[in-house]
């Protein structure tokens, strides 16, 4: 724009403002240079404001933290120590009835090893007069079945013995019969009369031998029964041993312990 008062330059068109709407724009120019300062201004002290705001508020907040962070600082030493100290109440009590229960507990012990060491005497004393008892009956036993044995052993000789003289006898009875039988033989005349006599012969010897196979039968069966009653002695002698020995065995094993 040129200045005011001055000619345009040559060739401009002549419909250009003149000074009164120069001096107006030139107006209304400071005025919005001046509402944009005012707006500036205003903007910055509004800026000032809320910067001041925002640092009261954070100050506030962080004087409130630290006030809210001391209050649980403390409430966390206040529950410290009171743990602390629960802690230290605890342990005493344990500690204390620790003790007790081991003093109750080598009581208990000590009360059950007198227990122990009196039945143990008690069924020590019991197992050895069972034992004795036992031994006693197994003497006995053993005593009476010797003596049985012996008498029938004694009786089994005797018989084994008569066995024997009475098949000696026998034997020597049988020869001489036979011997007076057969001596007369070679003068039997044959006939009927010698018939009849060689009959008579051939029968008396067939009764002796009848008699002495029937004595002989006879004194096997006695000597027999004999040696049965002498085994059925024995294993009746045994059977009682073995039950005996059985009892000893049930009466120890159900002694006490």
């Amino acid at each position: 724009m040129a200045p005011t008062g001055q000619p345009y330059p040559p060739g401009q068109p002549d419909d250009l403002p003149g000074p009164a709407t120069q001096h107006q724009a030139l107006q209304i120019l400071t005025l919005a240079q001046r509402t944009a300062e005012e707006h500036i201004a205003s903007a910055r002290r509004q800026a000032d404001k809320v910067g001041a705001d925002a640092r009261a508020a954070a100050e506030q907040i962080v004087r409130e933290a630290q006030a809210h962070a001391h209050r649980l600082q403390q409430e966390a030493d206040r529950t410290l120590s009171e743990a602390h100290a629960a802690a230290a109440q605890i342990g005493q009590d344990a500690q204390a009835h620790a003790e007790a229960a081991r003093q109750h507990a080598e009581a208990v012990v000590a009360d059950a090893q007198d227990q122990a060491e009196e039945l143990v005497k008690n069924a020590q004393a019991d197992a050895d007069e069972l034992a004795h008892r036992a031994q006693q009956r197994y003497d006995d036993v053993v005593g009476s079945l010797a003596a049985r044995r012996e008498a029938l052993q004694q009786q089994i000789e005797a018989l084994e013995q008569f066995d024997r003289d009475y098949r000696a006898r026998l034997t020597a009875f049988m020869q001489s019969q036979l011997r007076a039988l057969w001596a007369d033989q070679p003068h039997v005349e044959v006939g009927d009369g010698g018939a009849g006599s060689a009959g008579a012969v051939h029968g008396a010897v067939r009764g002796a031998v009848r008699g002495a196979v029937r004595g002989a039968d006879e004194a096997d069966e006695l000597d027999d029964g004999l040696e049965d009653e002498l085994d059925d002695g024995l294993d009746d002698g045994l059977d009682d041993e073995d039950d005996l020995a059985d009892d000893e065995d049930e009466r120890v094993g159900t002694a006490p312990r």
